[in-house]
């Protein structure tokens, strides 16, 4: 049922409305789907960059282990691009399959519509007709009445001729109004009963498409969450290893693993150069030592 009342036979405004309803609503689920493929793109290329920057070489070693995690990350944002792919198709599957079903039934309708019109415009047309045999009639019973004592008898003979031509055309006109009355309301009565059965068929399309968009959206949603919840778990095993981090043991390891000696390097000295060499002549004037050759 729709909120508007209309009486007239051939208005299929409340059906339309219908069907343009369901139109719209399947209009919203490809709309969802395409939003699933253009996130799961986005996933995936987040996930594919994320890999990448990975796959350089830091030095630090917390460092080391929390792009391992990251790498962790990109992948788990791949396989949820795969997933929301995967969900896209579903969508599109139901989408397609209630767009098939709505199609046969406007078929069957389509034609009930057709066929009803058509019916009707014929029963106006006899209406029309028995309704202009009514006025012949009546126009010709009236002649015979003003006539009766102003005309020979052979024109009075015309005016009765005229009157059973009338009568003879109403009775047919009136016998095919009266057919194809009961012609369009047997039609009339199966257009309502298909008109009833498809508006139920219709009502559990649209149960069917909204429970299942609604479970999509929540399915979608449990996934954002459950990729978050992931992430920070695999974050959280980095957490631990900084929390195991002993600044003072890190900064000792480093002077024990890289140490070159504990004393100092000497200072170095002013040396004059006269001193320098006076120094060394005096040394090379000197006799050599008892017992040690040149």
């Amino acid at each position: 049922k729709t909120g508007s009342r209309s009486t007239d036979l051939t208005s299929t405004v409340g059906y339309d409305s219908i069907i343009q309803h369901l139109n719209d609503g399947r209009k919203n689920c490809k709309e969802f789907e395409d939003f699933l493929k253009e996130r799961a793109t986005i996933e995936e290329k987040y996930g594919k960059e994320l890999i990448n920057l990975t796959k350089k070489k830091p030095s630090c070693g917390f460092f080391v282990s929390s792009l391992a995690e990251v790498d962790g990350v990109g992948q788990s944002h791949i396989q949820l691009a795969q997933t929301l792919r995967e969900e896209a198709r579903k969508m599109e599957d139901f989408r397609e399959k209630q767009k098939r079903h709505q199609k046969k039934l406007e078929l069957v309708m389509d034609a009930i519509h057709k066929n009803r019109n058509l019916q009707y415009k014929k029963t106006v047309e006899a209406k029309r007709l028995y309704e202009q045999r009514c006025r012949d009639k009546d126009e010709a019973e009236q002649a015979v009445h003003r006539n009766a004592n102003l005309v020979t008898q052979k024109q009075q003979e015309k005016l009765f001729v005229k009157l059973a031509q009338s009568k003879s055309a109403l009775e047919d006109s009136d016998r095919q109004y009266q057919l194809n009355v009961g012609a369009l309301e047997k039609i009339r009565e199966e257009w309502q009963n298909e008109h009833t059965k498809a508006c139920e068929f219709l009502e559990t399309q649209e149960y069917e498409r909204i429970n299942y968009f609604r479970n999509a959206l929540w399915l979608h949603l449990n996934q954002l969450s459950q990729e978050c919840v992931q992430s920070d778990e695999r974050y959280e095993e980095t957490r631990r290893s900084l929390e195991m981090c002993s600044i003072e043991k890190d900064i000792e390891f480093f002077v024990n693993f890289r140490k070159t000696g504990s004393m100092p390097p000497a200072p170095v000295i002013y040396e004059n150069y006269y001193n320098t060499q006076r120094n060394t002549t005096s040394t090379r004037n000197q006799a050599p030592a008892p017992g040690i050759g040149r």
